[in-house]
Order: structure tokens, then sequence, then C-alpha cells
């Protein structure tokens, strides 16, 4: 009998060492900052843009408010010099580099960027870069010490990138290239402890430089890595990025509410990036730099449809975007890409409170968890199918009903009646409660919103 009990108790032991071990391994092979990502927000800053001054000091002096309106990552457009040949306007493009590890005079020095980096990590924000590695400036510091890491003319000279001659195109085939890039890479990962990379144009970059890229750089530290690609069309970068841009939504809600689309484009296009396999998740925007700077604001695309996307941005699956200067809001005013033209910051920040209690219920509902396997989202049916987007988020007991009055009908009338929706919920923007045990049914005007919380 006791041989047995030790027996049993040996099995149970070794079980538990294997079990462990199991976990361990699980733990190890995922993404390390799969952590975060899943109730974060990003907020774009365009530091030369932000304030009069345009430097990182300047710029630090906002960091409260923004952690009060409830940012969680700070996303800056490219901070390294910009190439003087061929530059656009009088103070170029930050996407035309002339130096992968140095820092642009016009935003301050490095010791300058350490400081704001350090000082939004004691407020609890989390701060990524963007990085430009398709390209380089004419004039960058590899165009003299490295002519070999670029693609060539049959006649020698640089190749432009495709569109843009302020710039000119990087050969990936060179393995000492690639080596270099990533040495750049972990400057700034060592030198200013950054938490991760905004990459520009990324699937204009080989899928397997990012492979390789990746681990090698979270061997310093975990890292968030945000590609701007749409993984419908470069699916096979999505094993490597933690998020990826939704090009074709933005595009489509656009269509749909210039040329009157019938809803059921915007659900089928929606069930497309929801079929998209593994853990990658979707970025949802209504403005960014090269929107608003060249195809116009939020409001000169959608007009007040404006407001339910952004609601739909920050409860759909995935993380959402936020341009700077959105809470003001830039309802016309188009940034200049390659000039000072400051925002017009008038103290005001009216959708303040907007963006406010978006963050704060991504940020601290589960149900609303970028891309974790227990956060459930299900399209509820109403008696408005043309009219109205709605689904519920869900994550054991916390749930997140959202409403979106996608017409320009101002006094529409419909009922829920999926029963999926049950129990007392409570509104987001108002103090609203119902019960769906005794009422399901609305009232909302033209482009309304509503969410309501279980």
């Amino acid at each position: 009998m006791k041989k047995t009990l030790r027996s049993i108790s040996f099995i149970a032991i070794l079980g538990c060492i294997l079990s462990c071990q199991q976990k361990t391994e699980t733990k190890m092979n995922e993404s390390p900052s799969s952590d975060w990502k899943h109730n974060a927000n990003i907020y774009e800053v365009n530091l030369r843009q932000y304030t009069e001054e345009g430097t990182f000091r300047a710029f630090q002096k906002e960091l409260p408010r923004l952690k009060n309106m409830g940012v969680k990552t700070l996303w800056f457009m490219p901070i390294t010099p910009i190439s003087e040949k061929n530059k656009k306007g009088s103070l170029g493009s930050y996407y035309a580099a002339h130096d992968y590890t140095a820092i642009n005079s016009e935003f301050g020095n490095l010791e300058d960027f350490k400081a704001l980096v350090k000082e939004a990590h004691q407020q609890g924000f989390k701060v990524i870069i963007d990085w430009v590695a398709n390209h380089t400036g004419w004039d960058h510091v590899w165009t003299k010490e490295h002519p070999d890491f670029y693609e060539k003319n049959p006649d020698g000279t640089f190749r432009i990138a495709e569109g843009m001659d302020d710039i000119i195109e990087l050969d990936y085939n060179n393995p000492e290239m690639r080596k270099a890039m990533i040495d750049a890479m972990k400057y700034w990962i060592n030198e200013a402890d950054i938490d991760g990379f905004r990459c520009d144009l990324a699937a204009w970059v080989p899928a397997d430089f990012w492979e390789q890229a990746r681990p090698e750089l979270e061997k310093i530290k975990p890292l968030f890595f945000i590609g701007e690609f749409d993984e419908l069309e470069n699916p096979e970068y999505g094993k490597t990025f933690d998020a990826s841009y939704s090009w074709e939504w933005m595009h489509k809600t656009e269509d749909f509410y210039k040329n009157n689309l019938p809803l059921s484009e915007l659900r089928n296009l929606l069930k497309r990036y929801d079929s998209i396999p593994g853990p990658s998740m979707r970025a949802w925007f209504t403005s960014n730099h090269d929107e608003n700077t060249w195809n116009g604001t939020e409001y000169e695309k959608y007009g007040n449809m404006a407001f339910p996307l952004a609601v739909f941005s920050f409860t759909y699956p995935g993380i959402p975007l936020v341009y700077n200067a959105q809470e003001l809001p830039l309802r016309t005013k188009r940034l200049n890409f390659f000039e000072k033209d400051p925002i017009p910051w008038n103290g005001k920040h009216e959708l303040s409170e907007f963006y406010k209690k978006l963050m704060n219920l991504k940020s601290e509902n589960p149900a609303l968890r970028g891309s974790d396997e227990n956060a459930l989202n299900y399209e509820i049916s109403t008696t408005a199918p043309n009219e109205v987007l709605s689904y519920l988020r869900k994550n054991g007991n916390d749930e997140v009903l959202v409403l979106l009055n996608l017409s320009k009908n101002d006094s529409l009338q419909f009922t829920i009646n999926d029963e999926r929706v049950q129990g007392k919920f409570k509104g987001l923007f108002s103090d609203e409660e119902r019960d769906f045990s005794q009422n399901k049914s609305f009232r909302m005007q033209a482009y309304d919103y509503l969410v309501l919380i279980k």
C-alpha cells in the first residue's frame, strides 16, 4: 500500500513538473509583448507640428494631459535627421532619413529624447518610434560609407523609390545591409529604452527581414511591432507583427459614406478581416499623418459619420490609432508635411472627454481585449440591418454592446432581435440604464452611436 502511494505521489509530482515545464515553454513561445498590447491605444505624435517649439522638451509638458485623456502608447513619427539633397519643401520629409542613429536637431538632442522616454515610462506610457526601413534620403550616411547597400539603376545611379523622388531604395539582398539595419534598430532600444516600432511601408520590405530582425531585437527587451500594411493584401507579414493597418476598411468606409453603398459591403469586409488567422490585430483609425495631409481630415472624408467610426475603432477587435489633435478636433485643418505648421491648440480640447471615455473603456474592460481568444465578438441582429452596425463583445461576465447608426436616417427606430443580448446594461456616454429583459427597442439620430456596458 505504501509503495503504491509513493508511486502515485511520484507520478503526481512528475506530472506537475511536466505541466509547469509545458506552461513555461508555451509562455516563452508567445510574443513577449502579448499582454499590454490587448488593452493598448496608440496616439500618433507629429512632433514638428505639435507645439510652437516643435521639440521633445515642449512635447514632454503635454504628457500629464495625455495621460489624463487615457493615452497608453505614444508613437513618434521619425525622429532621425532629414536628408538635405532633393528634400521636399523647406524642412523636408521625416521619411527621408539622413542617419538612422542620430536625432533630428529640429527636435532637440538625444538626451532630450531619452529624458522624454524616461518621463513617459514613469507616467505609465509605452513609447514606439516610426522606423523607415525601405528607403533613405539621397545623402544618408550609407550612400557614402556603404553605397552597396542600395539598389541601382543600369547606369549605376541610386534607384528612386516608387512615386517619391526624395528617397532611394535599399537592397535587401545584401546581408550586410540587413545587419546594419538591425543594429540601427537596436541602437534606439539600448540608448533610449523604446518599447517598439511602427514600421513604415512594412510590406515594401521583404517579409523575411522582419522575421530575421524581431527575434534579434527582442533579445534586448519585449517589443511591440505595428506594420503599415493591410493583412488582407499581405498575409505573410502577419506572423511577425502584433498589429497591421486596415487600409481597405478606411477606404471602404469613405466610399460607403460618399457613395451610399449598402451596409452589407462593410459587413462583408469585416468578415474578411475577422477570418484572418493568427493572433495579429487590426489597427483601426479615422485619421493619420498621411490621410490628414493628403486626403483630408476625418470630417472631410466622413462628415458626422466620423464619430461612430471612432467608436468602432475603440470597440471592435483590434487596436485603435488616434492622430494628434483629433481631440481638438482638426475639423478642416490639414497639417503641412514639409513646412512648419503648428496645430492650432486653443485650450478647449472639445473631444477630450469623448476619447477619454473610449480609451479608458478599451484599457479597462476585458471584453475589449484586442486579440485575446477569450474576448469574443458577435454580430447582433436588429430590425434595421441596412442602417445599424451592431455587435457584442464578451469576455466571461464582461459584455459591451455597440450600436452604430451608419445612415442618414435622423429618426431611426429599430429593435434588437438577438437572444444573446440579455440582462442590464449602462451607457458609456450617458447614465442610461437598460434592462434587455424588458426593452430592446431603440431610437437613434443620423450617425448616432451607443455603447452599453454590462
